[in-house]
């Protein structure tokens, strides 16, 4: 079985903390098979780790967790920056457009500024015929939510849907990497899109913090990293 985290932030989102080149080298270090960058409404970090991943051993997906209108969409396997504040919908069809695939992220989640899709976007969304055949994913288990809650809300709502569930761990800082992660069979990008398509993937929980830990081990990273954040070119 392969493992991956799809919802990963570097210094190129406004609240990541790690640089490209230490997110890779983490990931391999824990033993994840593939993972997706997904900076808010950006993919130069993810563009960045795609020509890096080679001499890490982790493959990377390149992708995006895209404010839509109506919450937050992890968008993977695009190459462009989709415009943030359209419809879960239309955000959907642009995704699309490019030949990726779709995961809502941390569904019913509140706090620290989470913007979350609810239950009844989604619905409507599987319900469009060609929305539908890109979201593919629901994140059942985000491993650092602040809003536990909600991840057990997510889970008894996704089990009534015909769709993926997946385990990741929406890491800000180096230290959460894989902390929530998805299992599937075999090992490499493409089998985790197969995976996605059938339904065949399953949630690892590796590790868990407190909210509290979670929140002040941000503070310390992000103070840390202002160097870094501040001399990050984004385009």
């Amino acid at each position: 079985m392969g493992l991956a985290d799809l919802h990963l932030h570097t210094i190129y989102s406004y609240d990541g903390t790690a640089t490209v080149p230490a997110v890779l080298r983490r990931a391999h270090e824990i033993g994840l098979n593939v993972i997706a960058i997904t900076d808010h409404d950006e993919i130069a970090g993810a563009l960045e780790a795609v020509k890096l991943a080679s001499h890490y051993g982790v493959e990377v997906i390149p992708g995006s967790e895209i404010t839509t209108a109506e919450g937050d969409l992890l968008a993977l396997f695009i190459h462009e920056k989709i415009k943030p504040g359209l419809s879960l919908i239309e955000t959907l069809l642009r995704i699309q457009d490019q030949g990726g695939v779709a995961i809502a992220a941390h569904p019913m989640a509140g706090g620290m500024g989470m913007k979350s899709l609810t239950p009844a976007s989604i619905l409507k969304a599987l319900k469009h015929p060609l929305a539908a055949r890109t979201l593919l994913g629901i994140e059942t288990y985000n491993g650092t939510a602040i809003d536990r809650i909600s991840n057990h809300a997510t889970n008894i709502f996704a089990k009534g849907l015909n769709i993926a569930h997946t385990g990741n761990s929406d890491a800000h800082v180096i230290d959460t990497i894989g902390f929530g992660a998805t299992e599937f069979p075999g090992s490499t990008a493409a089998d985790l899109l197969q995976a996605l398509h059938e339904r065949t993937t399953r949630v690892r929980k590796l590790n868990e913090w407190s909210a509290i830990r979670v929140v002040s081990s941000w503070g310390f990273r992000y103070i840390e990293s202002t160097f870094a954040r501040l001399t990050t070119v984004r385009v």
